[in-house]
C-alpha cells in the first residue's frame, strides 16, 4: 500500500514538472504573465501545470473506477473554469467585479461573469464528482443527503485553497496539512497524488517564479475534497462542511492575511522557504 501511495505522489510530481516546463516554453506563455504582491513578474503556468499533474495522479491513485472518474472530473473542472477566471478575469470590465455578491450583481444586469462561470463550473463539476463516489446508505434520502454534503465538501475544500492562495506557497502549505493524513493507508492515492503535483511546483512557487491561480488553487482543492468524501462518512462529511463553512463566512469579516501576520507562529510557517522581499 506504501508503495502505491509513493507511486501516485512521484507521478504527480512528474507530471507538473513535465507540464510546467512545455507550458513555459509555449510560444503564447507570455500572455501568462502578471505581477505579483511584490512587484515581480511571475506567470500563472503553475495552475494548469500543477491542475494537469494532480488531476492524472489521483486518478491513477484512485482505489477503483468511480473515484478515479471523481478525481478526473473534479480536478479537470475545477482547473479549466479556474484557468478561464485567471485568463478572462484578468480583462478591465471583468476586474470591477468581485466576490459572489458582484457577481450576482452583474448577472442581473444581465453580464455573465468569469468568476460566475468559475463558481457555477466548481459547484457543477463536485456535485458530479460526489455523485460518482456515492453513498452507502440505501435510501434515497441518505443517499441524497450525502452526496450534497459531498459536493459541499469538495467545493467549499477548493474555494478554501483559493483563498489562501495570496502569498507564495501558502495554498500549497495548506494543502499539505489537509493532505497528509489523506495520503495515510488505504484509498490515500488520491490524497497523495494531489500532493506529489504540489511538489513538484512548490519550489517555483516559493520562488515568485509562478504563481497557482485559480485553476491551480481550485484544482488542489478540489481534488483533496475528493481524498477527504472518499474516505469520510455522512458525520465526517457533515463535520468538514462545518469547518469550511464556517472558515468561508470568516473570511467575509477578516483577512486571513492580517491573522497569520499577526500570530507568530503561523507568520513563521507561512513565509519559511519564501523568497525574502527585496529592499
Amino acid at each position: 500500500m506504501a508503495t502505491g501511495v509513493l507511486r501516485s505522489f512521484s507521478a504527480g510530481a512528474a507530471v507538473a514538472r513535465a507540464a510546467l516546463a512545455w507550458i513555459r516554453r509555449d510560444p503564447k506563455a507570455p500572455a501568462l504573465e502578471r505581477t505579483n504582491f511584490h512587484g515581480r513578474t511571475v506567470t500563472l503556468a503553475g495552475g494548469p501545470a500543477l491542475a494537469l499533474g494532480a488531476t492524472t495522479a489521483a486518478a491513477l491513485g484512485a482505489r477503483d473506477g468511480r473515484s478515479a472518474a471523481a478525481a478526473l472530473t473534479a480536478g479537470a473542472v475545477a482547473g479549466g473554469v479556474g484557468f478561464y477566471d485567471d485568463v478572462v478575469g484578468n480583462r478591465p470590465e471583468q476586474k470591477v467585479f468581485k466576490g459572489f455578491a458582484g457577481h450576482l450583481g452583474a448577472l442581473r444586469e444581465g453580464m455573465v461573469t468569469s468568476g460566475l462561470v468559475k463558481i457555477a463550473g466548481v459547484g457543477a463539476g463536485a456535485l458530479v464528482a460526489s455523485a460518482l463516489i456515492g453513498s452507502e446508505r440505501r435510501g434515497r434520502l441518505g443517499r441524497t443527503a450525502d452526496v450534497l454534503l459531498g459536493a459541499g465538501v469538495i467545493a467549499g475544500t477548493a474555494n478554501l485553497v483559493n483563498l489562501l492562495d495570496l502569498r507564495p506557497g501558502r495554498a500549497i502549505k495548506a494543502a499539505a496539512v489537509i493532505g497528509a493524513p489523506l495520503a495515510l493507508g488505504k484509498g490515500g492515492g488520491i490524497a497523495a497524488g494531489t500532493l506529489g503535483a504540489a511538489s513538484g511546483v512548490v519550489a517555483e512557487d516559493l520562488g515568485e517564479e509562478i504563481m497557482l491561480g485559480d485553476a491551480g488553487a481550485n484544482a488542489l482543492g478540489a481534488l483533496l475534497g475528493v481524498a477527504l468524501i472518499s474516505r469520510t462518512g455522512p458525520a465526517g462529511r457533515a463535520a468538514a462542511l462545518t469547518v469550511l463553512a464556517s472558515l468561508t463566512a470568516a473570511s467575509e469579516k477578516v483577512s486571513f492575511t492580517q491573522v497569520i501576520q499577526d500570530t507568530p507562529w503561523l507568520r513563521y510557517l507561512d513565509e519559511l522557504g519564501r523568497r525574502p522581499a527585496q529592499p
